[in-house]
């Protein structure tokens, strides 16, 4: 029996397994942070893949045919246009057959 011991016992092994597993979710978190970075900007990237698809196609369109095209189903019928519609909102107003439609592209 030690007289001089405190009533606080040190348990080295418990100090250890805190220690890692602060740095376990440490690194979980920047793990995670990096994939939504990641994320946003492959979102980012779509949405402007779809806009420069949609550009070209209305120019293509309007140096075919002469008019630029009357519906956005037009250019999906016509011209190929193809994008994922339940993550992506497309308005597209035309303002009349020899003027630049008005296009905007919404992620939902």
């Amino acid at each position: 029996m030690n007289r001089f011991r405190t009533g606080r016992r040190s348990f080295p092994i418990l100090g250890k397994f805190h220690l890692s597993f602060l740095a376990f979710v440490l690194l979980l978190f920047l793990a995670l942070s990096g994939l939504q970075e990641i994320s946003d900007k492959t979102s980012d990237s779509q949405r402007e893949s779809l806009e420069r698809a949609i550009e070209r196609s209305i120019a293509h369109c309007y140096a075919l045919e002469g008019t630029y095209p009357p519906s956005l189903d037009y250019i999906k019928a016509h011209y190929g246009l193809t994008y994922d519609e339940d993550r992506f909102f497309v308005d597209y107003q035309p303002i009349g057959s020899n003027m630049l439609p008005d296009v905007t592209i919404i992620e939902r």
